[in-house]
């Protein structure tokens, strides 16, 4: 059989564990991405989340801006901007000036959910209603800033006009990779946290694409979370501090990443295990073999043209050290050709 090639990125939410401020959590993520420049991922993600006390890159091209300050190479974007929260122009701006200062390594990825509770879209000065069916709009609408002027164009983003910076556009249901497909942009589906239609998302995006001046032939990531760790004991009690915090979420009450704990099952409901395990069943939990496998089986069934790692660990040595057997295992992995 032979392989291919596929890049790992890495997604980031830039954590606050328990006993950590926001600060702590800032020069861990570069830490981080330091790090993973120097084994190999490709690009480096953060995601906008508001009212999260655990997470800590609400303010994404400011952090985006911090990273890429402190790396030489690897490519560092959104994964994503909640573009519902934004005017077009605004984002169009940040992002130009990300690219004008580190030229040729700045993704902007767009979700179209708020990344928040109505209250606190309430906060960011946006309307409850109508915004979401202005994504396609406001995706047009940015796409125009990164493009040259064109004759009568009254209002340009500077920076940012000409700048041709990439567009993603990220989801976790059929919205996105229909628009995705339509536009002919990338496409990143978030399946680390909403696996269900993972499956008929890449199929419908993959059938329906439409050539364009951004890109050729369809191109898909698959986000998913790994837990690597030289044992399995050890991964698995590694991985109680994201179970944990999604049964927070759950119960309305969202707070820093806890720490692991040895026995998980005293802390959730048989209801709250079963819908946790779903949401998180795209995750690869295990010591290098385990994950080998797990990502050789990813692979096969989604024909991904690149990986995106999410791992949120509560130690800092622990979350390096996952990240560091990932990049030791991909140039071993088995890959099949894409079909088609």
């Amino acid at each position: 059989m032979t392989s291919r090639s596929v890049p790992f990125s890495v997604l980031d939410l830039s954590p606050i564990p328990t006993g950590a401020t926001a600060r702590d959590a800032f020069h861990r993520s570069l830490s981080l991405a330091q790090h993973a420049e120097n084994w190999g991922f490709h690009r480096y993600w953060l995601a906008e989340h508001h009212n999260m006390t655990g997470i800590a890159s609400a303010a994404t091209s400011v952090l985006i801006g911090y990273i890429a300050g402190g790396t030489k190479t690897i490519r560092v974007g959104s994964g994503g901007v909640m573009l519902p929260n934004h005017a077009p122009l605004v984002i169009a701006e940040q992002f130009g000036t990300l690219e004008s200062l580190y030229p040729g390594r700045i993704d902007l990825g767009l979700g179209r959910a708020p990344g928040s509770d109505q209250r606190t879209m309430m906060a960011l000065r946006r309307s409850l209603h109508g915004e979401i069916d202005d994504f396609p709009q406001d995706v047009l609408e940015l796409q125009r800033y990164f493009d040259e002027v064109t004759e009568g164009q009254h209002v340009q983003a500077v920076p940012g006009q000409g700048l041709h910076i990439p567009i993603w556009l990220l989801g976790s249901s059929l919205y996105s990779a229909q628009l995705a497909a339509k536009l002919g942009l990338p496409f990143a589906f978030a399946s680390h946290f909403a696996p269900d239609m993972l499956h008929q998302a890449l199929a419908l995006y993959r059938s329906q694409f439409q050539p364009s001046a951004a890109l050729a032939k369809p191109y898909a990531i698959v986000c998913i979370n790994v837990i690597a760790a030289d044992s399995e004991r050890d991964a698995r009690f590694l991985f109680t501090s994201m179970q944990q915090q999604f049964i927070n979420l759950r119960r309305g009450k969202p707070g820093p990443l806890p720490a692991p704990v040895q026995d998980i099952s005293g802390y959730w409901s048989g209801g709250e295990q079963y819908g946790v395990e779903q949401a998180l069943r795209m995750s690869v939990v295990g010591d290098p073999t385990q994950v080998k496998s797990g990502l050789e089986a990813l692979l096969r069934e989604t024909q991904a043209d690149e990986i995106m790692v999410n791992g949120q660990i509560f130690d800092h040595q622990a979350r390096l050290r996952s990240f560091e057997i990932v990049a030791d295992i991909k140039p071993r992995l088995s890959i099949p050709e894409l079909i088609g």
